[in-house]
């Protein structure tokens, strides 16, 4: 491969390291009783409130509707997603020096399965969440369902959901698309 594309190889899995740092995905919750918001973020490895006790008032809120504590201990992708990432780094690191053009294609390849897996399993998990509710909660809106939307927001009684991709979300994204570029750079040079 061109130097140049060994190059932006490089740099497309050295940035994966950012994903260790910023959230994945955010889910934020306007209502009137919390007029400052509550919110969630999805990590490679955790879930957390956007401030500190917004996982707890989640938590209390889903309780009086029925839905599942969320406890990100239960949540077997969170123990499992920093090692599929740290596998990324290193299949993009192999790349950026071995500079194969049929490896990289497998690794972007791969990084689209597992988006796709990842968004399939985040979709799943909401709707487990919004669906399987207590049928001894103490609030019961006949026919009502409270999955968050995978992306956009989503109206449920008197709380809006706003679900987004977050910072790592868009490192993953600008490495995939700086892989690309390294082909379609080194294809140019070859020609």
């Amino acid at each position: 491969m061109h130097p140049t594309s060994k190059k932006l190889l490089l740099i497309s899995a050295v940035i994966l390291i950012g994903v260790y740092f910023f959230p994945l995905w955010n889910i934020n919750l306007e209502a009137p009783q919390y007029p400052e918001g509550l919110g969630l973020r999805i990590w490679v490895n955790q879930i957390t409130g956007l401030k500190e006790n917004d996982l707890q008032n989640i938590n209390g809120l889903n309780h009086y509707i029925g839905m599942k504590h969320i406890d990100p201990d239960d949540i077997p992708e969170l123990k499992i997603m920093p090692f599929a990432i740290g596998f990324m780094i290193a299949f993009g690191l192999f790349n950026a020096f071995k500079g194969n053009r049929k490896t990289v294609y497998i690794w972007i390849i791969l990084f689209l399965i597992l988006g796709a897996i990842g968004l399939y399993d985040f979709y799943m998990w909401e709707y487990n969440y919004g669906h399987n509710l207590d049928p001894n909660a103490p609030i019961k809106v006949p026919g009502m369902t409270y999955q968050p939307p995978l992306i956009g927001s989503k109206q449920l009684l008197n709380i809006n959901a706003i679900s987004l991709p977050s910072i790592s979300s868009y490192i993953i994204l600008i490495s995939i698309v700086l892989a690309f570029v390294a082909l379609i750079i080194d294809k140019k040079k070859k020609t």
